[in-house]
């Protein structure tokens, strides 16, 4: 029992009460070869599908629409011919180029059909509007109740012929296949039949039924409605026939060769035809995969294609030129226009950084393309910075070198005045005897004497101290020429970064407490002042002043020693925390941070084969340890 639920012209139709098709033609050829009788029952799809599933029902096979892909718990025989669906609009209605075109509309579907079946599993950005039939779907389109019809293929070149308002306004959207379908019961029956149909294959007979029911050139249509026109037609032909049966005779041979040129010319221009729709396919798939924006747009602002990304951007206040001056779309393209020459532009749009290209493409068209360069942008400034630095470290240590050199003069001066003044002391006590009114500088002279003598005292402690200084610059400026880490004092490397940030840290309660034993690690000293003074100026920074407190402890823990920068400042969250050390991520942007600190910092605190411990709070400070590998001492 073979059921039948479709009038669809090739597949299955009743012509003067005799069912003809091509299932039906290919089921009856595989009756003969498994030596079954096939017999047709007419039923509606939703008979059919409760038959199909019951095994008691007297319907051993039915022929479906399967999407591509879709599987069935049913038995389900070899694919027997491939089919599509696209959509239908009225004439004059914009093409549908892809899913996307169909946001929005009415579409009308099938309920039941493969297309829905297609569509339970896709997510529809659509107004879905279910119908019985198709030809209640085209009618719908008629009376403007629905704007898409999404058909099947065979059905809808059926139903064109009687809706000339309607027309095929994409590619295919959906592919299918027909296929045998009977219930968990007909194993073997599904068996015999996908035997039979293997068997024709081989044998050329199911090409020979493709070939003559979906072959080249023929349209395959409704034979009773056929047949009537053909007939008043067939008496006009026959009378013009007998007109021009010599003219005929006479242009038939030349008619020939044209045929066969034009056949040529035909298939030519459908294999051409084919490759372009595979190259456009994937050049749209590259497009669509890029992830800058292109677009085309026309001299009225009229966007003609576009890959979607970014583009509202081209038309968002806050993107403007770099230098601050606003975009204006229209005024740019129309000078592009104008000169035919492209236009590249760095951009801004809040905290990102993109770069515009225009490129003309015609007399009224341009293409443009839009390209974040955030990352970019900020690698040049961040070269930038670093070129400052490097400068300034060369600076730093020509200072250092000039100020070395008044301050030695200093130094042995006061040594001089120093070793005078004491020398000179006995004798203005003995001058002071004979004149008791000398004063020196205002003062008696045992008193001037004494505080010359601490002013000396004083001067060479600060002179000594700016010598200090000078030399942690110069060591700090130098490049790290060293090959290998060694041993050094962790306790003198806090003491030289707290001289170079005495400044910064005047303003703060700095509190030292630093391990007595003055544990040794092994590392480069010039590195860790660096790494030192970053933590103890994010410590700053994140402090109010006079208010603000910083703590700086060292300690042995077994093998290990420990470096801890805690304070008392605003802290962090968990979402700060995560980014601390990425390059370029800082919360001071907008205060002059680079946001390099702490990434350099880690990247040396690695180098050091040491670990760096971040414990932070909102509102409740922040604690940054250091864990180095303690140097055994002999």
């Amino acid at each position: 029992m073979f059921g039948v639920h479709s009038n669809t012209a090739p597949l299955e139709w009743r012509n003067n009460g005799v069912d003809q098709g091509f299932n039906l033609e290919l089921m009856d050829r595989i009756g003969q070869l498994t030596g079954k009788r096939i017999i047709v029952r007419r039923k509606s799809f939703q008979q059919l599908v409760a038959d199909v599933h019951n095994p008691d029902s007297d319907i051993d096979v039915i022929a479906v629409v399967s999407p591509v892909n879709f599987s069935r718990e049913l038995n389900q025989s070899d694919p027997i011919y491939s089919t599509h669906a696209k959509a239908y609009t009225l004439q004059g209605k914009a093409l549908i180029n892809s899913w996307s075109d169909l946001a929005g509309k009415r579409v009308a579907i099938k309920k039941g059909a493969f297309v829905d079946v297609y569509l339970s599993d896709h997510l529809q950005r659509f107004e879905r509007i279910d119908v019985d039939l198709y030809e209640t779907g085209f009618q719908q389109l008629m009376d403007d109740q629905v704007d898409v019809v999404l058909a099947e293929n065979f059905v809808a070149r059926r139903l064109l012929p009687f809706y000339p308002s309607v027309r095929s306004s994409s590619d295919a959207l959906i592919y299918g296949a027909f296929n045998f379908v009977s219930n968990g019961k007909k194993t073997v029956l599904m068996q015999q039949i996908n035997d039979a149909l293997r068997q024709l294959k081989l044998s050329g007979e199911y090409d020979k039924l493709v070939n003559k029911w979906f072959g080249t050139g023929r349209e395959k249509v409704d034979l009773t409605s056929t047949q009537k026109r053909m007939f008043s037609l067939a008496i006009l032909v026959a009378l013009i026939s007998a007109i021009g049966m010599i003219y005929t005779g006479f242009i038939s041979a030349s008619l020939r060769r044209q045929k066969r040129a034009l056949k040529e010319e035909l298939e030519q221009r459908r294999r051409a035809e084919a490759e372009i729709s595979v190259i456009s396919t994937q050049f749209q798939s590259v497009l669509d995969g890029i992830p800058h924006g292109v677009t085309i747009i026309d001299k009225h602002l009229k966007r003609l294609w576009s890959n979607d990304n970014n583009i509202e951007l081209l038309v968002n206040q806050q993107f403007h030129y770099l230098d601050g001056q606003p975009f204006d779309l229209k005024q740019a393209i129309n000078t592009v226009l104008t000169q035919q020459r492209s236009q590249t532009a760095d951009m801004q749009y809040q905290q990102e950084f993109w770069q515009l290209q225009i490129h003309p493409i015609a007399s009224d068209q341009v293409v443009i393309l839009l390209e974040e360069s955030t990352e970019q942008h900020r690698l040049r400034q961040a070269n930038e910075e670093a070129s400052r630095l490097a400068s300034l470290g060369e600076l730093s240590a020509g200072i250092a070198h000039e100020i070395n050199n008044p301050t030695g003069l200093i130094v042995h001066a006061i040594s001089l005045l120093s070793a005078a003044i004491k020398d000179l002391t006995p004798a203005a006590t003995h001058y002071q005897k004979h004149n008791p009114f000398w004063r020196i500088a205002g003062l008696a002279p045992n008193d001037a004497m004494a505080e010359m003598g601490q002013s000396c005292q004083t001067v060479e402690e600060a002179a000594t101290r700016i010598s200090r200084i000078v030399n942690d610059l110069k060591c700090y400026a130098l490049p790290n020429l060293a090959q290998a880490h060694l041993p050094i004092a962790l306790n003198d490397v806090v003491q030289v970064a707290l001289r170079l940030t005495n400044n910064q840290c005047k303003s703060y309660q700095i509190t030292t407490n630093l391990c007595p034993a003055d544990p040794l690690i092994n590392g480069d000293a010039q590195q860790l002042h660096q790494v030192l003074i970053n933590l103890i100026q994010n410590a700053c920074h994140a402090c109010d002043p006079y208010t603000g407190a910083i703590s700086i402890t060292t300690e042995v823990d077994a093998d290990q020693v420990l470096l801890t920068v805690s304070d008392n400042g605003c802290g962090m969250d968990r979402a700060t925390l995560k980014r601390i050390t990425e390059p370029f991520f800082t919360t001071r942007r907008n205060n002059g941070g680079c946001g390099l600190g702490l990434s350099v910092s880690s990247r040396i605190i690695k180098q050091h084969h040491a670990q760096m411990q971040i414990q932070s709070s909102v509102d409740q400070g922040t604690s940054i340890r250091l864990t180095f590998a303690l140097v055994q001492q002999d």
